[in-house]
């Protein structure tokens, strides 16, 4: 299993940035994915996942800004984060989630991820 981040940086508050996962070494198309934030000295903190049909679950902190989506034709989930704060500021992780705990994966997050990408720095700043 190989996940592969892309499109992190540098935005000012109320911007956007989409975040890509690129995966590859497994049949992508059957699993949930996940992301998960972490800022330096703090826990990990679940952002939203979504099953291998598209359905989709967020964190409060970010419902209704940030969009999770896939593409099964290229291997790739997405995160579309909008209206960005600098409390979103931290590194971001793309995750697989195991069949087997994909409910807990998908809804509560990064406790059950197996695979994780190598992350990528967001920072909301003006």
């Amino acid at each position: 299993v190989q996940l592969v981040e892309s499109g992190g940086g540098l935005v000012q508050p109320g911007g956007s940035l989409r975040l890509s996962c690129a995966a590859s070494g497994f049949t992508f198309s059957s699993y949930a994915m996940g992301w998960a934030r972490q800022v330096p000295g703090k826990g990990l903190e679940w952002v939203s996942g979504i099953y291998s049909d598209g359905t989709p679950y967020y964190a409060n902190s970010v419902k209704g800004r940030f969009t999770i989506s896939r593409d099964n034709a290229k291997n790739t989930v997405y995160l579309q984060m909008n209206s960005l704060k600098p409390e979103d500021t931290a590194v971001y992780y793309c995750a697989h989630c195991p069949t087997a705990r994909q409910a807990m994966c998908v809804m509560t997050g990064p406790r059950d991820y197996d695979y994780w990408a190598q992350g990528t720095q967001v920072t909301v700043s003006s």
